[in-house]
């Protein structure tokens, strides 16, 4: 398109193409009928050709107005498409966002957020990948993700974290086990049992904020076994191998011959959200507005 051809002249051409009448388009674009037809000759002369055929019967269109009437529809349909397409991605009403999480994360109210922000903004790809938490925080300094939901996630350097929950911890023992006849306990209850944890290097403060947890009860636990997530480490306890201490949401996790108990202890676990320092985002700004109504209190008991 010529440079000096602007979006107002298609739209001024397309009320006289459409009406066939000066008069009656200058009054539907609110304008004075001598600087409509002013401006409709400043296009046939930037043009180079005439558009409308002008008698004293009315107007009509030449052959080069029938394909530019034809051909500006399209423009002007394709550029207001592509200016409210800016205003969505403008509102973080679209887009892509990519949002990692902690496999223990998905037993809090984070999937029901997931599903409110799906339907609420259908136009965004939410792309979700479960990972580590040590993994997370790799992934977010790299900019492979754009949120991070982590257990125990917070001090993170290069990263800026809110926590969205703290919550209790839970013994979890084997069915048959003496302690699962109690309902409720207390840490040092556990002192001597064999212990089944994961691994430090999946997530440090997690497994640091668990040892402390016996520590401030006066004992370091005997770690037998390490599992690589807690569903696995669960079915481990079942079969009696040990015991140990996870996230209270976790309870939620049916597995035959595990059972839970509260423990009694000031010790919390987190959950944590992560993204880069000064990254900004209407998207994330959208996600997390939604998950912190969805999520409502800080400390669960």
């Amino acid at each position: 398109m010529n440079e000096e051809i602007e979006l107002r002249h298609l739209r001024y051409f397309l009320a006289v193409a459409d009406s066939l009448h000066f008069t009656r388009a200058a009054q539907q674009l609110k304008i004075a009928q001598p600087a409509l037809s002013q401006q409709i000759r400043r296009l046939e002369e930037l043009l180079g050709h005439a558009l409308f055929l002008r008698t004293t019967r009315g107007v009509q269109l030449t052959p080069a107005g029938s394909l530019l009437a034809l051909r500006a529809r399209t423009t002007l349909a394709r550029v207001e498409d592509d200016l409210a397409q800016v205003r969505r991605v403008g509102r973080g009403e679209e887009g892509t966002l990519s949002v990692g999480f902690s496999g223990s994360v998905m037993f809090t109210e984070l999937p029901a957020a997931i599903r409110r922000f799906r339907k609420r903004y259908p136009k965004v790809e939410l792309q979700l990948r479960e990972m580590w938490t040590s993994a997370q925080v790799e992934a977010l300094r790299d900019g492979a993700l754009d949120l991070g939901f982590l257990r125990d996630g917070e001090g993170n350097e290069g990263l800026a974290t809110r926590t969205l929950l703290r919550e209790r911890f839970v013994a979890v023992l084997p069915e048959r086990h003496a302690l699962a006849a109690k309902r409720t306990l207390r840490v040092n209850d556990l002192d001597g049992e064999p212990f089944i944890l994961f691994s430090r290097a999946m997530g440090p403060l997690a497994y640091d904020r668990t040892i402390a947890c016996c520590e401030q009860a006066g004992f370091v636990p005997e770690i037998v076994q390490y599992a690589p997530q807690f569903p696995t480490l669960f079915r481990l306890v079942a079969a009696g191998i040990g015991v140990s201490l996870a996230p209270a949401c976790m309870a939620r996790l049916s597995v035959p011959g595990a059972v839970y108990r509260e423990v009694r202890s000031t010790a919390r676990s987190t959950v944590d959200l992560a993204m880069r320092a000064g990254f900004e985002s209407p998207l994330a700004d959208n996600f997390v507005a939604l998950l912190r109504t969805q999520i409502g209190s800080e400390e669960r008991p």
